[in-house]
């Protein structure tokens, strides 16, 4: 109801008074008492509605203060950031840095943070948020009257809180995103601090170019650490997140600029730049990286993140020397080019600390990009081995009683194995005679080390201990390898080969290679031969020996070096591996060269093929980092022995050679049955065709036993040998039949043909089993044996 208002006319006297005295009469008690009245009624009123405004309010902001402790954070704040992996070097360079939910990422502390970088932040997007509590009144108000003066939204006002809300959970763009987006931001500063806000927007944002965080676009962008950027710089990165592919600086640079310059001004506005500083700030040229990512050691990096388990940290130092491994890629590619018309198209090499099992260096091939194969790791690949798996058959003869000074028959011979007869072939398809295993080993002769092979035990003894230490591609029974095992017939990887080789540098201790520093290793023998480590220092010895290796690499072969390098090499079947493998004390090297799509290589051996490279990263090492050799232990002893029977010397004579060995496993002495009538060495019956052969390299030092050739010996096939017929080589129907004992020998077969053919007996061999007899016409002797033949 509308009060009306009362005012009574005043009288003459009323207003002459009030004129002359400045004050009216007071009315009439019936008038004042009415006034009262009204008056009183509407101050009651305005009290009622105050305490209505003031309970209505009390009421509305208790229930949003207390509504606020119900609003939900985003998920994905109550989580880390994201954060890519990124591997470095062992000195801290980094290899890789991995995408993750595609983006590169490296969030950092509040602490880290540089103020000029908080400052050009701050003024890129919210100036006063270390002073309002999540939502910025002051600038929300000025938004809405810009907005309206100009009919439409220019700004939405949002904080740095706010913006963070809208990074870590994306609504469609409404009023009710924004009022939701408020409200949130609004607890989340109830929640968390100031800094942790700060670092949780800065680390989240993007930069454009896949790069989320601050960190991770300095280092992409300019290549520097956060605490290393300049005012303009920081302004510059601070500008993108308003619009990063407007701003994308490798195709907007002007843009991008206007807007660091923007970012700038208001910095001196706030009082955070002098004039000075601004002006030289304004000036300042940007050295901008050109778009790029860095990928050092693909092959290597891959095997790592392989192996990586999920909860790995964001950053991994792996044991990589990325100085070494990018010299070996430069040799890789120098050699092959070398090469190329001998159709050698890729190589891999592993470098390895002998102390640690640190893998310093791993190059996987020529080019990691190279159409087709250039992803294949040949560091990881299995391929054959050929003859450098010899010393490890030797270091078991070895550590069963061998000496280096043992001889083994370099002649032809027939081995009787499970799967059949097994003749092996030298390299380059001749025989030497007798070989003491110095030679036989420095030489890469195939005869003698399946000779050391099959006394030993064969097969399984060379497998078990392969496998022992770290060869995983064995994964048949050691029968389906057979003797020739220690030729090469079975798979290997360059990356196991090595740490196997590795193992034989530290003198029998075995560990696992590493790839990631802090790996723990616990070092341990795989065997438990007493004096394993002198046979392993005995092996270390033969295989840098240069003058060991004479017969077939020559005086100054790329192994020859002026220090100290054990060296071993090897040539698989067709040309189609070659390999070289070296040590010294504090580094192994292993190499391979060859084309991945098994294809052969014209006339390349390890020598030639993988030789050089080893040779180059060699000199390399011992360059930079300084090489040594061992110390000679205390039980190795130096004697003289005859160079044809390896028995120490009791005679005087020209023919000796020095020869070292463990002390209590020393030879026999020779006697004046090693020697005929005019001084030559008395050889076996296992050389007879040999000594009778062109190949005889001997004729005035050595000659037959004739006292040997008078009982008749059958030498092969051996009982019970079985063939396999391969319808592909017409040669598998020829089986050689050896004996001695006589000068004309018959063999004869019920079920065979047997005929005579350049000197040598062979047997025309079918399906089935079948005898064979050997006789001796002069003596009536007579010997049997009997085959099996099978079809492939």
């Amino acid at each position: 109801m509308k009060i009306p208002s009362f005012r009574p006319e005043r009288s003459g006297v009323e207003k002459s008074l009030t004129s002359q005295h400045g004050a009216a009469p007071p009315p009439p008690a019936d008038v004042r008492d009415s006034s009262t009245s009204l008056r009183f009624g509407r101050n009651d009123r305005w009290r009622k509605w105050a305490r209505w405004t003031l309970l209505t309010s009390g009421t509305f902001f208790a229930a949003a203060w207390i509504g606020l402790k119900f609003v939900p954070i985003p998920a994905a704040l109550e989580h880390p950031s994201i954060q890519s992996r990124e591997l470095l070097d062992r000195r801290g360079q980094t290899l890789r840095e991995v995408r993750v939910e595609e983006r590169f990422t490296r969030p950092v502390p509040f602490e880290e943070i540089p103020l000029n970088v908080v400052r050009a932040m701050l003024a890129a997007e919210d100036k006063r948020f270390f002073r309002h509590a999540g939502v910025d009144v002051l600038a929300t108000a000025r938004a809405v009257w810009i907005s309206a003066r100009r009919g439409h939204i220019t700004s939405g006002a949002s904080t740095i809180t706010q913006q963070l809300v809208k990074i870590a959970e994306h609504r469609p763009r409404t009023l009710r995103t924004k009022i939701i987006e408020a409200v949130t931001a609004i607890r989340l500063e109830q929640l968390w601090t100031k800094d942790e806000i700060f670092a949780a927007y800065v680390n989240r944002l993007d930069f454009g170019n896949l790069n989320v965080g601050i960190a991770s676009a300095a280092s992409y962008y300019f290549g520097k650490p956060l605490a290393d950027l300049s005012d303009a710089e920081a302004a510059f990165l601070a500008g993108l997140p308003k619009n990063p592919r407007k701003l994308n600086p490798h195709l907007a640079r002007v843009a991008a600029q206007r807007r660091q310059q923007t970012v700038l001004r208001r910095m001196q506005e706030a009082g955070w730049l002098s004039d000075d500083t601004f002006s030289r700030a304004m000036q300042e040229p940007l050295h901008l990286l050109a778009p790029r990512r860095v990928f050092g050691a693909p092959h290597f990096v891959d095997l790592v993140l392989r192996d990586l388990s999920k909860d790995a940290p964001a950053t991994i130092q792996t044991t990589l020397d990325l100085d070494l491994n990018r010299f070996i890629e430069a040799s890789v590619r120098e050699h092959l080019e070398k090469l190329r018309r001998q159709n050698v198209r890729n190589a891999a090499v592993v470098v390895i600390d002998n102390a640690s099992g640190d893998v310093l260096a791993l190059v996987g091939s020529e080019n990691y990009f190279a159409p087709g194969t250039g992803q294949v790791n040949g560091a990881w690949a299995r391929r054959s081995p050929g003859s450098t798996i010899k010393p490890f058959t030797y270091l078991l003869a070895l550590e069963r009683g061998a000496t280096p000074a043992t001889v083994f028959a370099d002649v032809p011979a027939i081995f009787a194995t499970s799967t059949g007869g097994y003749q092996p072939e030298n390299y380059n398809h001749r025989c030497y005679g007798p070989m003491r295993m110095r030679m036989a080993l420095g030489n890469s002769l195939n005869i003698p080390a399946v000779r050391a092979l099959a006394s030993i035990g064969g097969a399984p003894v060379l497998a078990e201990r392969l496998r022992a230490w770290g060869i995983t591609t064995l994964d048949q029974p050691a029968e389906h390898y057979g003797l020739g095992l220690t030729i090469g017939n079975a798979e290997v990887r360059l990356l196991e080969l090595t740490n196997a080789y590795a193992t034989l540098a530290r003198l029998g201790e075995w560990h696992p290679y590493r790839l990631v520093e802090g790996t723990n290793i616990e070092p341990r023998t795989s065997n438990t031969e007493p004096r394993s480590a002198e046979c392993a220092w005995l092996i270390a010895d033969i295989l840098h020996d240069n003058s060991a290796r004479m017969i077939s690499f020559g005086a100054n072969s790329v192994l020859r070096f002026d220090f100290p390098v054990a060296c071993k090499t090897g040539t698989s079947t067709d040309f189609r591996d070659n390999w070289a493998m070296g040590f010294t004390p504090e580094f192994t090297v292993g190499v391979w060269v060859g084309n991945f799509d098994g294809t052969p290589m014209h006339d390349v051996s390890g020598v030639s093929g993988a030789g050089p490279i080893l040779h180059a990263v060699f000199e390399h090492l011992h360059a930079q980092h300084g090489t040594t050799w061992y110390e000679t232990p205390a039980s190795i002893v130096e004697r003289e022995v005859h160079p044809l029977t390896g028995k120490l010397l009791t005679r005087a004579g020209t023919d000796r050679v020095g020869e070292k060995f463990l002390a209590g496993q020393l030879p026999g002495e020779e006697s004046a049955a090693d020697y005929d009538d005019a001084g030559k060495i008395k050889l076996g019956p296992e050389y007879d065709a040999w000594l009778a052969s062109a190949e005889n390299s001997l004729p005035t030092r050595a000659i037959a036993d004739e006292s040997a050739r008078n009982s008749l010996r059958l030498v092969a096939p051996m009982p019970g040998t079985v063939f396999l017929l391969d319808p592909d080589v017409p040669t598998s129907r020829q089986v050689p039949l050896l004996a001695t004992g006589g000068a004309h020998l018959v063999w004869k077969s019920a079920t065979l043909s047997c005929a005579e053919s350049d000197g040598q007996t062979h047997a025309e061999i079918a399906e089935g089993e079948h005898r064979i007899t050997v006789s001796d016409p002069a003596t009536g002797e007579r010997a049997e044996t009997w085959i099996r033949v099978k079809a492939l």
